[in-house]
């Protein structure tokens, strides 16, 4: 059973490798009909260039080749057209004006059609026309440059922000919206969805940021990437690492307070004059509470809180290197101060919480969205190249 939210949407898609059939397969788990045209020698370049991901993208289509260079292919697609609701391709600009099949000429066979063009640099602009990967769109946004450990190089993510979350589900809002438009006024638009532009979307924070002091902060330097001690990831004793994301006071001083007892029985309760001191009434170390008052106090300004909690931060690293990940989390479960451990992709797939949500489908993941009264999506297997075109032709 399919969920029925997008039943009756039937969508014409023409995008290959990643970002564009990422897009349809999660219109697809919201109910809608995906139609993949593909070139009859070969289809999409998945297909041989990654068998294993094409699986997890093109789950729940139909196949169709045809050949947009031969006038009679151009034709059936057209007839496919008229009884569309989107066409979204993935081609550079001006490659399906060449082919016959342009919006213009497409709107006037459908004139409720959405079409969507989803690029790299979008339909203007110098480099429209340019080609690119996922790594180009993240370094010119400006989002690589940001990404990785204080004087550190730029980090390479193996999760593909500017394709999946610039590009492939920029791209599925924007037709969405698109679809709603026709429904409502009988006429279909255009959609121009770059990733270059959505990955700039992307980043309020650093936008905040370059607000506030006319620039952006160094790697491994802003508030939310290294400046505090209370949102940092921890290496451990065995070498695996915790996250530490106890932002708010709260949470903090939760986590500072559990911690204390643990620091204490590793240093023993022999004091010094330095201990005196700070629990002198001139020096009182202002406690668990205290100090996520303080560090708090400073998020306004990262570079005024990298310096003012060098301490806590150097303290917590120390700490957390005298257990292990695992240990930790033991000891740290329970405290709902926003703690976490750095798990592989297979720790997370069986970890209870995924499992409650029913995120895995065999060797694919399920749609991260869930509906009252609807049911989760039970895509079929991706098809065969042409298996619909009996069917659909």
């Amino acid at each position: 059973m399919t969920n029925p939210l997008l039943d009756g949407v039937r969508i014409l898609d023409l995008t290959r490798l990643l970002p564009g059939p990422h897009a349809t397969q999660l219109l697809a788990q919201l109910g809608a009909e995906i139609i993949k045209i593909e070139d009859p020698q070969g289809g999409d370049y998945a297909r041989t260039l990654s068998p294993a991901l094409f699986e997890q993208v093109n789950r729940g289509k139909a196949s169709v080749t045809l050949d947009l260079r031969s006038a009679d292919d151009v034709a059936a697609f057209k007839r496919l057209v008229a009884d569309a609701d989107v066409v979204i391709e993935s081609f550079r600009p001006g490659v399906m004006e060449r082919l016959g099949c342009g919006y213009d000429t497409l709107k006037a066979i459908n004139p409720k059609l959405v079409y969507a063009a989803l690029t790299g640099y979008g339909q203007s602009g110098p480099l429209a026309a340019a080609a690119g990967h996922d790594l180009n769109y993240l370094s010119l946004s400006g989002v690589l440059d940001q990404t990785g450990q204080a004087d550190g190089p730029p980090a390479m993510s193996n999760v593909q922000i500017a394709d999946l979350a610039g590009g492939a589900l920029t791209c599925a809002v924007g037709v969405l919206s698109a679809i709603i438009g026709a429904r409502a006024s009988g006429q279909g638009t255009f959609v121009d969805a770059a990733m270059l532009d959505g990955s700039l979307a992307l980043q309020p924070v650093a936008m905040a940021t370059r607000a506030q002091f006319g620039h952006t902060l160094a790697r491994g330097a802003d508030t939310l990437t290294g400046a505090l001690p209370n949102y940092r990831v921890y290496k451990c004793r065995d070498g695996r690492y915790l996250a530490v994301g106890a932002l708010e006071p709260k949470f903090f001083a939760r986590l500072l307070e559990r911690l204390n007892p643990v620091k204490t029985r590793k240093a023993g309760r022999r004091k010094d004059r330095s201990d005196r001191a700070k629990t002198s009434p001139a020096g009182r170390d202002p406690g668990a509470r205290g100090w996520a008052e303080r560090v708090t106090n400073a998020l306004s300004d990262p570079r005024r809180a990298r310096h003012l909690t060098r301490p806590v931060h150097w303290g917590l690293a120390a700490l957390f290197r005298t257990r292990s990940r695992d240990a930790w989390i033991r000891v740290l479960g329970d405290t709902d101060a926003c703690t976490t451990p750095v798990l592989t992709l297979e720790e997370a797939l069986a970890h209870p919480q995924v499992q409650a949500r029913d995120m895995q489908q065999g060797d694919a993941l399920g749609c991260p969205l869930q509906f009252d009264g609807q049911p989760r999506d039970a895509l079929s297997p991706s098809p065969a190249l042409g298996a619909d075109n009996t069917r659909l032709l």
